[in-house]
């Protein structure tokens, strides 16, 4: 029965604070106003990173579940665990490693368990910020993503081809001049007619420039990577060393495991050969990386995790002006109810419920601002994932924390206020004009 009493008392005096809080807030409007918005705009910016980041993630981890999470990278270096520390000779300690060679790609594409070991080599044109440069007719497109890699490139790339076809391996093994074009390029070069079997010149490595003739046209799929690089250029390696001067410095082979393989037998089999290949005692240290596809999102979600902590404390910024407009609220507050507060210590109000009522008051006051942050985070949320190809949305738990966050602010900026009027005496209290 007691128990009862006291859950009565307990609603009542929630669903009290809350009714004299909105009459607090409607006779307040200008101050509770700027309350609202220094609450507003923290929760908003945690809302709107929230969606970014998840949704920036979900795409990540869709792109790398489309093209292989069972493939296998094999760098020169791990990029999980770069360590930007000289060794004294001006240059980081990874920088050292031999890079890996095509004898070694051979050597893995020989492997039991490997269905394909795919070589690939990155372009770049020195004279713009970029990538490589195409041109045609004078119209001239720059920051292309290059990419020289050999025939089985297919077999790891997500997407199909709309027309022409792949080049083959006897051109790789040429180092033929010949290009597959993403479908967004291929288009924005040749908007009037099909790019197979056109020419284009480029310019790649050392800054030179080759006519190259376009075999294929490759449709990598919507997805967010195609949105931030639509322009995509895939020729064969060997053209690139060859014929670009490309280093092979910075070569790395893609490995595909056979089906039902085991990733992890297929990546002890390809660490074992590279240190058989490179005479790698027992005692010795890889001079390699082996990197699986999740890592590279771990490695995504390290860097978010930095990013998403600056931003969290960010907005503490806008949560803390609203916590000091609680504060100010608030003690204006308890002045102008003090003798509403003796009236009700009089009649049988303890200190606890006093306290309870104007911790109520504040958090509804700061729910209301957590309430308009998410809506205003929301409204951008929804204009990224409508603009932009970032398909941004706000997780669960991005709602439940900020609402909480709000909530929480309000109660304790606003216990020193509250406390104040728990404490007060009957009698000075009912004296009070």
């Amino acid at each position: 029965m007691n128990s009862l009493r006291t859950l009565g008392r307990f609603a009542y005096g929630v669903g009290e604070g809350i009714r004299i809080a909105l009459s607090s807030i409607h006779a307040n409007r200008f101050r509770s106003g700027l309350t609202i918005l220094g609450i507003a705009i923290g929760v908003m910016v945690v809302v709107v990173m929230a969606a970014l980041v998840t949704g920036i993630r979900g795409s990540v981890a869709e792109g790398i579940e489309s093209a292989g999470p069972r493939n296998l990278f094999v760098m020169r270096f791990d990029l999980t665990d770069i360590q930007l520390v000289s060794d004294g000779t001006g240059r980081p300690p990874w920088w050292n490693r031999p890079p890996i060679t095509r004898d070694e790609a051979r050597a893995l594409n020989r492997l039991p368990d490997v269905e394909r070991a795919v070589v690939s080599i990155g372009l770049q044109d020195p004279g713009a910020e970029g990538g490589i440069t195409l041109e045609v007719d004078g119209r001239e497109i720059g920051g292309i993503q290059g990419a020289g890699e050999d025939a089985s490139w297919p077999d790891y790339r997500v997407g199909d081809f709309v027309s022409g076809r792949n080049f083959f391996p006897a051109e790789v093994a040429d180092a033929r001049t010949v290009v597959v074009l993403s479908r967004r390029l291929a288009a924005d070069l040749f908007p009037d007619e099909d790019a197979v079997g056109r020419r284009v010149r480029a310019r790649a490595g050392a800054g030179i420039r080759l006519p190259l003739t376009v075999v294929g046209v490759f449709d990598p799929g919507d997805n967010i990577f195609e949105g931030q690089a639509p322009h995509l250029a895939i020729l064969p390696y060997t053209t690139a060393v060859r014929r670009f001067k490309v280093s092979e410095d910075w070569l790395q082979v893609i490995v595909v495991p056979g089906d039902e393989v085991d990733q992890g037998v297929v990546e002890d089999q390809v660490v074992a050969a590279l240190r058989s290949a490179r005479g790698l005692g027992p005692g010795r240290a890889n001079d390699f990386a082996v990197l699986r596809s999740t890592q590279l999102l771990e490695l995504f979600d390290q860097f978010t995790a930095v990013f998403f902590a600056v931003m969290l404390a960010l907005s503490s910024v806008g949560l803390l002006v609203g916590g000091v407009g609680v504060v100010g609220i608030m003690m204006i507050s308890v002045t102008e109810r003090t003798r509403e507060i003796g009236i009700r210590k009089a009649v049988g109000a303890t200190g606890p419920e006093i306290l309870w009522q104007f911790l109520v008051e504040a958090g509804v006051l700061t729910l209301l601002g957590g309430g308009a942050g998410l809506l205003i985070g929301g409204g951008l949320a929804w204009l990224v994932s409508t603009l932009t190809p970032i398909p941004a949305m706000i997780p669960v738990w991005a709602i439940v924390a900020s609402l909480a966050m709000a909530v929480i602010t309000g109660m304790l900026f606003g216990l020193i206020p509250a406390m104040r009027a728990a404490r007060m005496e009957p009698v000075r209290a009912l004296r009070a004009e």
